[in-house]
């Protein structure tokens, strides 16, 4: 499926209500499967001074269900609140291993009321698999699943 079909389904998905938890799940499912260079899915969510590992969809598990501000790829990424696209990661000493067949991943903050409060992370099995196109879906999707994202933010 192309880039373009995977935003009319996240549209359907926002469209057709349900929890936040619904709703999320839903994207996460979406980006896994209609995307064949998407191998694994994640999002994770802020809460306090770490990231929580909420809905994802993959072959398996991640064992980095918590994540501190600021470390890794995903941490720097949520700090930052900006998008992270790393691809060989191999070459980044900032990335947290997951996976062996990972070659690449990109890391799309989700931001609400203009604080993130998530954020996207995507694993691909290719290197240098993530491009401008994935980049601007994955940022307009992360936009408009950022009032979904509420539930995980905790209080400081």
């Amino acid at each position: 499926m192309t880039l373009t079909g995977l935003q009319e389904g996240v549209d359907r998905i926002l469209e057709g209500g349900g929890s936040d938890e619904e709703i999320l799940q839903g994207v996460v499912e979406a980006l896994e499967q209609l995307i064949e260079h998407y191998s694994w899915v994640g999002i994770y969510l802020v809460d306090g001074d770490d990231l929580v590992l909420g809905p994802w969809r993959g072959p398996q598990a991640t064992e980095h269900v918590r994540i501190p501000l600021g470390q890794g790829v995903c941490g720097a990424a949520a700090a930052s609140g900006e998008t992270e696209v790393v691809d060989d990661v191999n070459a980044d000493p900032r990335y947290l291993a997951c996976f062996p067949s990972t070659r690449s991943e990109i890391v799309v903050p989700i931001f609400d009321e203009g604080r993130v409060v998530g954020e996207i992370d995507i694993d691909s099995d290719r290197a240098a698999a993530f491009g401008e196109n994935d980049r601007a879906v994955l940022e307009r999707i992360a936009l408009q699943i950022g009032p979904h994202c509420r539930f995980g933010v905790g209080t400081d």
